[in-house]
């Protein structure tokens, strides 16, 4: 006799992250979406001046960081909740408000924790229908059920770039039941321009079933150090709290975040670059002609490139790394023909779509 884990846990397809090496040299990264430009050099120095206190506990109430998080944001910091990356506010999101018998419903080439995080409690994880690859209200309102419970979506959507606009983002909330929880994912929403604004930090603020996560890990550049916040009405985050880990945010991540959400210049900076840089991918990968490559369009940090022609997205993924390229395929979401790319330094950029070409090229 041995312990027995249960069912639902093994039925879990793992996490898969994005390659970091191809075993020989690299020339660009482009697996991860992470911020190409580094971090600011203010969180950098604020993460070096930690390391005096490394035998003491973080601050378990993060209080100064939900403080800085309130004031860029003009949000309560009583209502912000912190974790270990948003990951940990997504699976305790579902831990809070979900369990056996309870269904978790996401949109068609969602983001793959939602489908982990589902399975974790013994949830039933519910796919809605896509529209041009990204999120269809009238899906999700449409698959909701009495056994609903939850309801992930992300915008900019992961791994997409999809984006749905305010009103769209109303009229899902509307549809929903009163006793679901809408949980917003915008890890990518500090890529969006002030018109883009979708109106979740307002849901959050006003409704009692809207909970909403964002991280340092992408245009901030924190990534090592794991850094998600979310903001929810005061019964949502009491709930979410009871059961988040304790000192879950370092100390030195607790300080880098501060000093990185108050350089907002950076941020603006790391915004322009992508947005400059994702424009001239796009425009790169439709002048290949007719040969069934596509881009869908992005509002996040990197593109989504289809393959609907000769050449396969698992050969020019192979290719690609053998080149010094590593990007991001996607089998295990469905997009056994996308690769996903993310935008990098105009070098990284520029030499990927000349390798990308130059694959094109061999395969003609």
């Amino acid at each position: 006799m041995a312990p027995t884990p249960k069912k639902y846990i093994m039925a879990i397809a793992p996490y898969v992250p994005g390659k970091s090496s191809t075993g020989g040299k690299v020339h660009a990264k482009l697996s991860s979406n992470e911020n190409p430009l580094g971090c600011s050099p203010a969180a950098m120095s604020a993460f070096e001046a930690a390391r005096t206190e490394l035998a003491r506990y973080p601050d378990p109430s993060a209080a100064a960081l939900r403080e800085a998080i309130g004031a860029r944001n003009n949000l309560d910091p009583a209502r912000i909740i912190y974790g270990t990356g948003s990951d940990e506010i997504l699976h305790i999101a579902v831990g809070a408000y979900a369990g056996v018998g309870d269904e978790v419903l996401y949109v068609k080439y969602g983001f793959a924790v939602y489908d982990i995080a589902t399975r974790r409690v013994g949830a039933t994880p519910v796919i809605a229908s896509d529209v041009s690859y990204g999120t269809d209200v009238d899906a999700l309102l449409a698959a909701v059920t009495q056994h609903t419970r939850v309801v992930f979506v992300a915008n900019p959507n992961n791994p997409t770039g999809t984006y749905s606009g305010r009103l769209e983002m109303a009229r899902l909330h509307e549809g929903l039941r009163p006793d679901i929880l809408l949980v917003i994912d915008q890890a990518y929403a500090e890529y969006l321009t002030a018109d883009e604004d979708d109106g979740a930090l307002e849901l959050a603020r006003t409704a009692k079933n809207v909970l909403i996560t964002r991280t340092f890990s992408k245009i901030y550049g924190l990534a090592a150090e794991r850094i998600g916040w979310g903001y929810g009405h005061a019964d949502i985050i009491e709930a979410l709290h009871r059961i988040r880990a304790p000192f879950n945010v370092t100390a030195a991540g607790q300080l880098a975040a501060i000093a990185a959400v108050n350089d907002q210049a950076f941020v603006e900076h790391s915004r322009a670059h992508n947005a400059q840089w994702r424009a001239w991918l796009e425009r790169e990968i439709a002048s290949f002609g007719n040969i069934g490559l596509r881009s869908i369009p992005s509002k996040a940090n990197f593109v989504l490139v289809l393959f609907e022609g000769a050449l396969s997205a698992e050969i020019a993924y192979t290719r690609l790394l053998a080149l010094g390229y590593i990007t991001r395929w996607l089998p295990g979401q469905g997009l056994p023909h996308g690769l996903r790319i993310t935008i990098g330094s105009e070098a990284e950029t520029r030499g990927l779509a000349a390798a990308l070409r130059q694959i094109v090229s061999e395969s003609a």
